[in-house]
């Protein structure tokens, strides 16, 4: 299988060359039979990624330790379960595997385009089969995942040989989330491909009006939510497995992941001023193509090793093929905007600053300013060691102290938003729809400073989270209140049925609903507690409310990896709790530990306690404990912004007239015209 997966690939490679030629050939000539042809030989590409993708998985159930990528991270020990992370968990089958999510999308957009937008699709096709021949590039001649095992015998000659096992897979990736956590940010980064491709394609061929933005929205949306839900999970894999007691500490590589998300959602929103106004057009094209070229980036600062992560993959010499694939594309960007300037020529101007526009307008600019800070902020160590040659690192304050203050500035902005009309808003207009919420929010600061909070972020936070809740309640509400009186339904009802009729809209507020959820999980951040304690049979630590009794330890053995486990009792106000198991697990197979966390999670705290290891001065266990608040609705907010994405993906259902049986015969109202008395307003779908 090791000599299939690599005859796919250099295939595969084979057929992408062709696609990018042929398509250019098809755009140069127009023939029909050429577009037909690239188009065959893309699909062709994805098939092949396909069929060496299920090759190497093929290898790592088979246990085949002749082959160098499988023997680095696999083990006759390791579950079936594990072995599917495995694919992904070196430099090699990573790359493979972005290959392999990429075809996914190619093949899925060659299919649904297939017989449509005939002028714009040979210009996408060609630019995905260049993406497409960067990464098997790499794939067959840079860090092929399908080299054997060989050693030099005395005449130079190379012999293949057998492992009897493999070193197993690193103990940071033996826990469940990783298995759903890798596949969901890279489905992120390769998905914004699509956008990128479809904006630069519109670009070359001068495609008419906003059509690319309509065709692009769902793939957007769609790479949008899977970056979304892969950082969340990394945050949550880093709470869980790390044991350091956090989710977040702007480490390189989580930094990377959130740079593309932050241009991606300023790109979400910026668009709807396009489509509306026919505003941002120049804008709107950049931020396409930064957002790609940030995804190649946060590809190039995880594989390269030129920043220091638990994330990132070993120092490598890969970051150098990566650099001339970002200045490649950033000349073709640049290039193909110069001499199409001309046809980005915005309809319309800003009519007022405050209008739904300038909210917009806002909203990316402080989103570019984040995404600036973190950047610069992130890249810093490498900039300062090629001036100076000393490394010098950029720790969480510098984040916090820029990045807080942006983030309550675009939490204000998503509760003023849909308050704003299109080009200009009244007075009347300003005073009657910020009254409640503005009542609310301060109201909330009263009572919430009553209740003793006097951090300053934290009490803004939860000020603004009340703010933005009733404004987006005021939406439902008053659309709701309305198909309530027609219908007759529940006011409940009626709120779904809103949302039915206007998914885009009323989606979106469900998504900024469940950020206004992931900012009161953070504003708790400011009150975390720790406690560390060398810990005897019998001993207690306090923290908060709690106390935690010592009650014993164990071990057990398992099939790839042996544990100690502390066994703790939990008691509040000295009544028992429950008990909490936390451990440390040592991996024999490459000889290394890890650790396992126990978490009490509540929706107002989280009871975090770590196995720290022994005292190396009185050899006893080692307890970490934290108390942390809040933390749960950060969770809980990533599954209410993932359902409100797929509101957002669904079709509108629209109001059908239908007349009863006395006047079927009538002809149906013009627009414009009132209806008729005997006519009655029912639901149907798209």
């Amino acid at each position: 299988m090791d000599v299939f997966g690599s005859f796919a690939l250099i295939l595969a490679f084979v057929c992408a060359v062709y696609a990018f030629g042929g398509g250019i050939a098809a755009i140069l000539t127009r023939h029909p039979l050429l577009v037909k042809s690239a188009r065959q030989a893309g699909i062709a590409t994805c098939g092949l990624i396909f069929l060496a993708t299920a090759s190497l998985v093929y290898l790592f159930f088979s246990d085949s330790y002749w082959v160098s990528y499988v023997v680095a991270h696999s083990n006759h020990d390791l579950s079936s379960f594990y072995k599917i992370a495995a694919l992904w968990s070196g430099q090699e089958g990573s790359l493979l595997f972005w290959s392999f999510l990429l075809a996914i999308y190619v093949f899925s957009v060659l299919l649904t385009y297939r017989n449509k937008n005939g002028e714009l699709m040979p210009y996408v096709g060609v630019v995905l089969a260049g993406v497409q021949i960067f990464f098997l590039t790499l794939n067959n001649f840079v860090k092929n995942p399908f080299e054997i095992l060989a050693t030099a015998g005395p005449n130079g000659v190379l012999t293949p040989f057998i492992r009897a096992d493999g070193n197993g897979l690193t103990p940071l990736l033996q826990y469940p989330e990783m298995v759903i956590h890798p596949p969901n940010l890279y489905s992120g980064y390769t998905g914004f491909t699509i956008p990128f491709a479809f904006a630069l394609g519109a670009l070359l061929a001068r495609y008419p009006g906003e059509k690319w933005i309509h065709l692009t929205r769902k793939w957007t949306m769609i790479a949008w939510c899977f970056q979304t839900v892969g950082i969340l999970l990394g945050a949550h894999w880093a709470y869980a497995v790390l044991g350091w007691g956090g989710y977040w500490g702007w480490d390189p590589v989580e930094n990377a992941s959130l740079l593309p998300w932050l241009t991606g959602t300023a790109f979400l929103h910026s668009v709807m001023m396009q489509e509306k106004r026919g505003m941002m057009k120049v804008w709107n094209v950049w931020l396409v193509f930064c957002t790609f070229m940030l995804c190649i980036l946060g590809t190039l600062l995880t594989r390269s090793g030129i920043v220091s992560s638990v994330h990132a993959f070993a120092q490598s010499k890969i970051g150098d093929w990566f650099v001339g694939f970002l200045v490649i594309v950033f000349a073709v960007c640049l290039i193909a905007y110069i001499k199409n300037r001309d046809y980005l020529k915005s309809e319309n101007h800003l009519d007022s600053m405050v209008s739904r526009e300038s909210s917009f307008l806002f909203n990316n600019l402080i989103l570019l300013v984040s995404c600036v800070a973190v950047l610069s902020g992130t890249l810093f160590p490498v900039f300062s060691e090629t001036v100076s040659g000393s490394k010098i690192n950029v720790g969480a304050p510098f984040f916090n102290k820029v990045n807080i203050p942006i983030g309550l500035l675009l939490l204000f902005l998503t509760g003023v938003g849909p308050l704003l009309a299109w080009r200009k808003t009244s007075a009347d207009s300003l005073k009657r729809n910020f009254g409640w919420p503005l009542i609310a929010g301060l109201l909330a600061g009263v009572i919430v400073f009553a209740a003793g909070v006097r951090e300053f972020f934290s009490l803004v936070c939860l000020i603004l989270c009340v703010f933005v809740t009733t404004t987006i309640g005021m939406e439902f509400y008053r659309g709701a209140k309305v198909i309530r009186a027609r219908s007759g339904a529940s006011l409940l009802a009626s709120a779904v049925d809103l949302t039915m009729r206007n998914t885009r809209r009323y989606g979106g507020y469900i998504v900024h609903m469940g950020m206004v959820l992931i900012f009161v999980g953070l504003a708790g951040a400011a009150f975390n507690k720790d406690a560390r304690k060398d810990m005897q049979i019998g001993s207690t630590m306090h923290i908060g409310a709690y106390d935690l009794v010592l009650q014993g330890r164990d071990s057990k053995v398992e099939k790839n990896y042996t544990s100690e486990r502390m066994i703790v009792e939990v008691l509040r106000d000295q009544k028992p709790v429950m008990m909490l198991y936390p451990e440390r697990r040592f991996f024999q197979a490459n000889e290394e530990s890890g650790t396992m966390v126990a978490i009490h999670s509540t929706l107002r705290e989280d009871l975090y306690v770590v196995y720290a290891g022994q005292s190396p001065d009185t050899q006893v266990p080692v307890i970490h404990a934290f108390l942390n608040p809040l933390v749960k609705w950060i969770w809980l907010g990533g599954v209410v912004v993932v359902l409100g994405t797929l509101v957002t993906l669904m079709p509108n259902r629209r109001a059908v007239l239908v007349l009863s049986p006395a006047r079927e015969s009538t002809p149906a109202p013009n627009m414009g015209q009132s209806l008729a008395p005997s006519a009655t307003l029912r639901e149907g779908h798209d």
